[in-house]
Order: structure tokens, then sequence, then C-alpha cells
């Protein structure tokens, strides 16, 4: 997905209705809409389906919102519903997966020849980030693949900043261990 893709700006909520919306969940839907269309779309790889599972959760959400605002943290209960939307689409598309696929083709379209090498290089690490334990999986995607910011990060999926640098220092091991190169601790990023 290329940044400007219409299908995120058309599905944000309308001026019209966020005026009948409550308005802090209108705040919550343009705050984390676009992030979670590129997060499904990276388990999905289909733009109508990250759409489709999207709108979904917001819907889901709206319709319990109240209580989500009541729960700990509203981010981590909307993450939760957004994983759990995904998992159920992913079971019955009866497929892994997609983020191998789309992150490869989204690095080919940026790149140029003389660095095919590298990215098939790549291919490699995205089948391994896909087997990393779910919640080293999230936050890879997000702050790696994702752009997002620890803080950032931290706040969609309802944990702490210093949990999300833990997340990425376990996730970095294991991804080392994987692909069989050297891991230097020091090499943690705040993002």
């Amino acid at each position: 997905m290329s940044e400007g893709d219409d299908w995120l700006s058309e599905q944000a909520v309308s001026g019209e209705l966020a005026g009948v919306l409550p308005v802090d969940y209108v705040a919550f839907h343009a705050h984390h809409h676009r992030t979670y269309l590129r997060y499904v779309h990276l388990q999905l790889g289909s733009d109508a389906e990250a759409i489709e599972v999207v709108e979904d959760v917001f819907t889901f959400l709206l319709k319990v919102w109240d209580h989500a605002l009541r729960e700990p943290s509203t981010e981590a209960f909307a993450w939760a519903a957004l994983r759990e939307a995904v998992e159920r689409r992913r079971a019955v598309l009866d497929r892994p997966v997609a983020m191998v696929e789309t992150a490869w083709f989204a690095a080919l379209r940026r790149t140029s020849r003389t660095r095919l090498e590298l990215l098939e290089s790549k291919l490699g690490l995205y089948a391994a980030i896909a087997q990393l334990p779910e919640r080293h999986y999230d936050v890879v995607l997000l702050v790696f693949l994702e752009g997002c910011s620890t803080e950032t990060t931290a706040r969609m999926m309802g944990i702490s900043p210093a949990t999300v640098r833990s997340h990425i220092r376990g996730a970095r091991r294991k991804l080392s261990h994987t692909l069989g190169v050297d891991w230097a601790p020091g090499e943690e990023s705040d993002q």
C-alpha cells in the first residue's frame, strides 16, 4: 500500500456522521483507522478484506463504546478486537499471514534493480517475522514496517513504551537466532 491510497482516505468518518457519534469515538477512529488498515492489509494482503475487517471492528467498537471506555485501556481493548477479527477472517479465508508477500512486494515497488539482491534476503526476514510470538510480531510490524514510534505503538496496543522496547529486544534475539546472524544488544531503537 502506498501513502495516499484513496481507499484509506475514503474510509474516514464523514463530517456528517461525526456530529452524531460520540466525540471520543470519532477521535479514536481518526487516530487509529489508517494504522489499523495497514496492519490488517499486511495480515490479509487485500485492500477490500482490510477495509471490511477494520470497518467491522470500528462498528463493533461503536456498539460497545461505553464498555470500551470503562476498560483499563481502551486501546488494548480495541487492539484485541482487531487481532481477533483478523484471526477470524484468516480462518474463514483459510490462508496464512500475508505479511511475507505483502511486505516483499511493497519493498519491491520502492526499489531499483541494483537493490534487488538485498530485497531477496529480506524475504527470509519477513518469513522469520511471521513466525514471531504474537506481541513481538505486532510490535515489529507497527514499529519497523509501519514506522510507528515506540510511544504510538505502546498507546495502540495498550502497553507501556518499556514493554514495546522489551518486545523489540525479544524479537531481535529470536530473529537473529532464526536467521543465524549476530545480534548486538546495544542496537535497540527508540524509534
